[in-house]
């Protein structure tokens, strides 16, 4: 059954010359940043990407419930593809990639068909910009939550969120956030899960960001537990005055 999770960080979402809407289908909840709302376009494609996600797990049940990567050879679309190429790369099953490859799907063709697009899918981030944007890091209890923010280049960028604190999804860690960085937000969202399993006390903060840096494909990561912080790569970070959100 699905179920309606309030995402209250959503309420901050904006950012200059964009227009914010919801996109939802079946446990799909996205929010959708475009130049001018397209959520007919943007629901279009969300469908689109869940129908190759259903048909590989048809294919496959083990696509649904395996933690270990599967065989990249699986794939029978795209999106599923980057799922198993994703998850392969992280040492991760290839639902840890589903959100970020589901926002990359829609984000992709929005962004070429408009110029500019973000889509957020559960904290997973699928961004392609003109202009520099921030991202703040939601870290649940931590008080670094919202005070925090990551400054993105103008480019195409996969910023994925995974937490053991906070949120449905399965972590086997006990970060409040581990965040990772990429051109493709289907590999951020399976090393963002990996990095998260790999803390379970502050001390294990730093081995996890340098652990994370040397997947292929990782631009940057950052992870929070409490009030302490590790971050390497291509994190730039800036203080954030007010809790906020995409900026």
């Amino acid at each position: 059954m699905d179920q309606f999770v309030e995402r209250r960080y959503r309420r901050l979402h904006g950012g200059d010359g964009l227009a914010f809407y919801r996109v939802v289908e079946g446990q799909s909840d996205l929010s959708v940043g475009t130049p001018r709302p397209r959520p007919d376009l943007a629901r279009q494609l969300l469908k689109q990407a869940r129908i190759q996600v259903e048909a590989a797990i048809a294919a496959c049940p083990a696509f649904l419930t395996s933690m270990v990567p599967l065989d990249p050879a699986l794939a029978l679309g795209q999106v599923d593809g980057w799922m198993l190429r994703a998850g392969q790369a992280a040492g991760v099953g290839p639902m840890a990639a589903v959100a970020g490859a589901i926002a990359r799907y829609v984000g992709e063709t929005l962004a070429l068909r408009l110029g500019e697009a973000v889509v957020e899918n559960g904290g997973d981030l699928y961004l392609k910009s003109a202009a520099q944007r921030i991202v703040a890091v939601y870290a649940g209890a931590s008080p670094l939550s919202g005070r925090v923010g990551i400054v993105l280049p103008p480019g195409e960028w996969g910023v994925c969120t995974s937490a053991g604190r906070v949120g449905p999804s399965i972590s086997l860690g006990r970060a409040d956030a581990a965040v990772v960085l990429s051109r493709d937000s289907a590999l951020a969202d399976a090393a963002a899960t990996a990095l998260g399993n790999r803390i379970r006390r502050e001390e294990d903060l730093s081995a996890a960001v340098n652990w994370a840096l040397q997947v292929p494909g990782v631009l940057g990561a950052l992870a929070v537990q409490g009030q302490q912080m590790a971050a390497g790569g291509a994190v730039e970070l800036t203080a954030l005055a007010v809790k906020g959100g995409l900026q």
